[in-house]
């Protein structure tokens, strides 16, 4: 089981301007209604520089219903809570573990951050 990539989330350059026709004649009445595209970047993620992206290669985390392919959104601030999912490491080897929900100061690797959401493909 490896880690295919792992790199920041980019912050999109552009901002949503109203749109106007560039038609000539009679203007569309719905050109003011004109939306943004969907930034799932700010939806997903808390924390832009502290979030980062995994793939996962190998189904070896299927007992955490992560599979071969998905993508981990992981969060490095978010704090360390019982029960929850975590990028962990142990010996130098990065690792999916839930927190135990006994005491979370005897842990016995390092939190290297807390997963927050699971992309799932769907085919």
């Amino acid at each position: 089981m490896e880690f295919e990539e792992l790199y920041k989330i980019k912050v999109p350059d552009e901002v949503h301007q109203a749109g106007t026709s560039k038609q000539t004649g009679f203007p569309s009445p719905a050109t003011h209604y004109l939306e943004s595209t969907i930034d799932l970047n700010s939806i997903l993620t808390t924390n832009r520089d502290a979030t980062f992206f995994i793939r996962i290669s190998g189904n070896g985390w299927k007992a955490h219903n992560i599979l071969d392919q998905d993508v981990l959104i992981i969060n490095r601030a978010a704090p360390v809570k019982r029960g929850k999912l975590a990028l962990v490491v142990t010996d130098g080897i990065f690792k999916i573990e839930r927190i135990p929900t006994a005491s979370v100061d005897d842990l016995e690797f390092t939190v290297w951050g807390v997963i927050t959401y699971i992309i799932h493909a769907v085919l």
